[in-house]
């Protein structure tokens, strides 16, 4: 068999292979909008479970997303007793004790969670004196973490303004987990008021 023979059996098959090729591709890829055509594992890309606003025959109310149970508690949350006053704010100074030890490893977590939370307003030395008031983005100036008021304040006080707020002070109990408040509340008295009282 010549070469020429070889090449004419060849070029012969071409556009029934480029109309093969050509109908593959156009069947391939979409069947629909909604469809991204053949897949080899739809589990993966189907979900079995119901998606959280989906009808749901499974409940009374026909829902998939349910209320949680009377009384549920998130986990790693308990529940804080104390109001958003000034009684409660003295009482929980009273009745709340630090669980955590004193490390030095919790005081870098504390300085590290100050930094995060509490330098823009508090400044990095609880001045008062943080970013947000002097730049004139905040026009009170928070309260001074070093003053004698806040030296005499024991740490469940400091522990509850943290958690709670205090005056134009917003709380901050759903944004730091507690044992993180009893750190910043360890680093201020055992650091920045100590390093103020020398």
């Amino acid at each position: 068999m010549t070469l020429l023979m070889m090449l004419k059996r060849t070029f012969a098959f071409l556009p029934v292979l480029a109309w093969v090729a050509g109908s593959f591709m156009l069947t391939s890829c979409d069947r629909t909008r909604n469809d991204k055509g053949y897949e080899y594992f739809p589990d993966m890309a189907h979900s079995l479970a119901y998606e959280t606003y989906s009808p749901n025959p499974n409940f009374k109310n026909g829902s998939t997303e349910q209320m949680p149970v009377a009384g549920t508690i998130n986990r790693d949350m308990l529940p804080y007793h104390y109001a958003a006053n000034d009684s409660a704010r003295k009482q929980a100074g009273k009745d709340l004790v630090n669980p955590l030890q004193m490390t030095p490893e919790n005081l870098a977590i504390g300085k590290e969670k100050f930094t995060i939370f509490c330098q823009n307003c508090h400044g990095n030395q609880g001045l008062g004196d943080g970013f947000l008031y002097t730049s004139k983005r905040f026009s009170v100036k928070p309260a001074s973490l070093v003053s004698p008021k806040m030296m005499n304040a024991p740490m469940g006080e400091i522990f509850h303004v943290i958690t709670k707020g205090w005056g134009v002070m917003g709380a901050h109990g759903s944004q730091i987990n507690p044992a993180d408040r009893w750190r910043i509340a360890m680093y201020v008295e055992k650091e920045l008021q100590k390093k103020t009282n020398k």
